[in-house]
């Protein structure tokens, strides 16, 4: 019964205005990251008595530009409303936010963002685009549910940020994350945001079964985990509604170390935060010509990049879809491709050998120190017959790791590719001279000869060319054939 039941799955994704310079409501610098803690701080930001908040304009502007990118009706008047609670990142003990209801609007309402999910196109509706300050960060010693105290830094308190809310349209965990992934490319496409940076892209999760009670999960920091954290609630009450038990509508937190959530609280309603309109700032006026002039200021979107690809490079839909689902992976490709001419192999390493490289050095391809020029230079010196694929998956290695040029480090390791035929065919008779019961497996069986080529790999460090192994290795079984005869 509980295996049948549908999941529910909705977003509340938060997303920093990383391209502004200062706070959405005072001058203090945004860029807060690595600096002492509580040194980007004043008494706006802090909350102080007597202070007054000041409107960043450009974020309206950037707010505006992500609601019509989501397919979202601009509303012409909105304004803040105070979100009251208290809790230690909130110095002021509400938050300046914005509210769909009690004369309230968002910016941006009823929009849908189309993406590709486990090889299905797939529509959510995005409920609303509002903007908001950021609370401080909390810092823990070990587990939220086991530190002996917590640290507050307020230098993050007041960052400008978007939250975008989808409809429960979500129905797995892998479609939570790929809905996230075309969410970041989106905004990063903008121009409005870095999503690399630590904490510029948070989400809290919405989850539930049919008939059960609504789980909140808060502030999961990757894709990666939103897909865990979801896919252990998906379980987590899959087997309560086994046992007969209730699942109750609760805030929990994920623990990305023991890989599990963590009850903090009851969840609460909207009345709750007992919205009002904020009294020190005036409502939003946004004219038809202000949102017909940032339509226009909009950069190409990744659909559009994707089609233009495809004409552009004659590249495969599915190999679009994933170059763009990454604003730098794109810009990659098509700097690299313009070098090389070579597109669709510049593709295939980005979305194959690239990527592993990536994922084992725990890097994004915007701190990576392959450059487009080195990824040409290895693939040109394959196509000069200089190295073997399997080298150049090892330079590429290199390469990520030092950040020197291919060349160099195939001239250091001494990888240049073997293709003399006289120094192969007497490397070939070196191992079918060490090798005779190998060899007389192989005369048996064609299959068995790829013993002896790995040999001949083995003897040259993987520096002979395949092709003519292959061949110099074929002739000498012929040989010995009509020998035999």
């Amino acid at each position: 019964m509980a295996e049948g039941l549908k999941v529910l799955i909705g977003l509340e994704v938060h997303c920093q205005i990383t391209s502004l310079k200062t706070k959405l409501f005072c001058g203090c610098p945004a860029d807060y990251r690595g600096k002492p803690p509580n040194s980007h701080v004043c008494p706006v930001c802090l909350g102080l008595p007597g202070s007054l908040p000041v409107l960043n304009w450009k974020a309206v502007e950037y707010a505006v530009m992500a609601s019509l990118a989501l397919n979202c009706k601009v509303s012409r008047r909105t304004l803040f409303m105070r979100k009251n609670y208290f809790y230690p990142d909130l110095p002021k003990n509400f938050q300046i936010s914005q509210y769909d209801r009690a004369g309230g609007s968002p910016i941006g309402a009823d929009g849908h963002l189309e993406f590709m999910a486990e090889k299905k196109r797939k529509t959510v509706r995005i409920r609303r685009v509002h903007l908001e300050e950021d609370p401080g960060k909390l810092s823990y010693k070990g587990a939220i549910d086991t530190s002996p105290y917590t640290l507050v830094d307020y230098n993050r308190a007041g960052i400008a940020l978007l939250e975008i809310v989808t409809e429960p349209d979500l129905e797995s965990p892998r479609e939570a994350r790929a809905f996230l992934q075309k969410l970041r490319s989106t905004l990063e496409h903008l121009g409005i945001f870095d999503g690399g940076l630590e904490g510029a892209m948070r989400c809290d999760a919405n989850i539930s079964l049919e008939g059960g009670g609504r789980v909140e999960i808060k502030n999961i920091s990757s894709f990666k985990d939103v897909e865990k954290a979801l896919s252990f609630e998906v379980l987590r009450q899959r087997e309560l509604f086994r046992k007969g038990a209730t699942v109750r509508s609760e805030t929990r937190h994920w623990d990305d170390t023991r890989r599990i959530t963590i009850s903090l609280r009851v969840k609460e309603e909207e009345q709750d935060y007992r919205y009002f309109p904020e009294p020190d700032l005036t409502p939003i006026e946004i004219s038809e010509e202000t949102i017909e002039r940032l339509r226009g200021e909009m950069p190409e979107l990744p659909d559009a990049r994707k089609e233009r690809l495809i004409r552009q490079y004659g590249l495969p839909e599915y190999d679009a879809e994933v170059l763009t689902s990454d604003r730098a992976m794109a810009n990659f490709f098509e700097d690299c491709a313009k070098v090389c001419g070579k597109p669709k192999a510049v593709a295939n390493w980005l979305m194959g050998d690239v990527l592993q490289v990536l994922y084992s050095l725990n890097q994004d391809l915007s701190e990576s120190k392959l450059t487009p020029a080195y990824l040409a230079e290895l693939i040109g010196l394959m196509d000069k017959g200089e190295i073997s694929i399997k080298i150049a998956k090892k330079v590429l290695w290199e390469t990520m790791k030092t950040g020197k040029p291919p060349s160099s480090i195939v001239e250091e390791k001494g990888w240049r590719r073997l293709a003399d035929e006289a120094k192969l065919r007497s490397i070939v008779e070196k191992v079918f001279t060490g090798n005779p019961k190998a060899v007389e497996d192989a005369l048996q069986d064609p299959k068995a000869a790829h013993f002896l080529i790995g040999k001949v790999m083995e003897e040259t460090r993987g520096m002979a060319d395949p092709e003519i192994t292959y061949r110099l290795v074929r002739e000498k079984l012929e040989k010995l054939k009509g020998e035999s005869r």
